[in-house]
């Protein structure tokens, strides 16, 4: 096939991205690592890493080992780090969504059009386009110039909280959840330990992201996430990742990249 649509990442904005741009017909294959740290797993389609399928809104990824001569009906799913399947594949475009707040590896030259997401990048250097993935006015932004600004290390305002609600491994080691994906949780509450380390909520609400059980974190590493918000949604696209999404559709069609 001569118009495969690569993205680089599963997770929950590169899902985003997958979703959409399943939706608007292109054969999309995405790239991941043998073991992704997702926290938000239930709208992250690498969880088909673990799994061997995923679903998200609708949309099926699947654990394959090599990239299918056609378009199967599902997002194949290749633990390709190095995107080593450049070089059996004639792409349409690369889009780059591991969100690493770096470039690691994405060159202007892998694809005729290639776009990247959030920091990291500068348009016409080594991608033709990059993405805003700030939250704020200019979230899901396209940019022919420059670079998108740059990370911050402060997570957005969500319900009136920033740093609060994401929740960072407070030493090495392995997870053990208490508190899953889905759970309503009081500040202080115990949401998981780290072998024998207590990790707790540092505010009220809904648990919308959490590391795999069993998953080996390293110190500082984020690993769940706690929505303050009433109407917390944790089975759906997120608002930021659709943004996103819709700016990547922009990108590529501007190019001239058509389904």
């Amino acid at each position: 096939m001569s118009n495969w649509l690569i993205v680089r990442g599963a997770g929950d904005i590169a899902t985003g991205v997958i979703v959409r741009l399943v939706r608007c017909g292109f054969c999309v294959v995405a790239l991941e690592s043998p073991r992704p740290s997702a926290i938000r797993r239930t709208v992250s389609l690498c969880e088909a890493v673990y799994a061997g399928e995923a679903q998200v809104e609708g949309i099926t990824a699947r654990l394959v080992s090599a990239l299918p001569s056609e378009w199967p009906g599902y997002v194949p799913v290749l633990i390709d780090t190095d995107c080593r399947v450049l070089q059996k594949a004639d792409l349409a475009a690369l889009v780059d969504a591991i969100l690493a707040k770096r470039n690691l590896g994405t060159r202007m030259d892998m694809a005729p059009a290639t776009v990247g997401l959030g920091p990291g990048f500068t348009a016409g250097e080594d991608v033709h386009a990059v993405v805003e993935t700030m939250r704020g006015h200019d979230l899901g932004r396209v940019l022919w110039q420059g670079s998108a600004l740059p990370n911050t290390g402060v997570p957005g305002m969500v319900g009136g909280y920033s740093v609060e609600r994401v929740i960072h491994a407070p030493v090495e080691g392995k997870v053990h959840i208490l508190r899953d994906i889905g759970s309503k949780v009081e500040k202080n509450e115990l949401l998981a330990t780290i072998d024998r380390t207590p990790v707790c909520a540092k505010i009220p609400g809904v648990v919308r992201g959490m590391i795999r059980e069993g998953y080996q974190v390293f110190r500082g590493m984020k690993m769940a996430d706690v929505d303050p918000r009433e109407n917390a949604d944790w089975h759906s696209v997120s608002d930021k990742a659709r943004a996103v999404s819709g700016g990547v559709v922009e990108a590529l069609m501007a190019m001239g990249v058509r389904p």
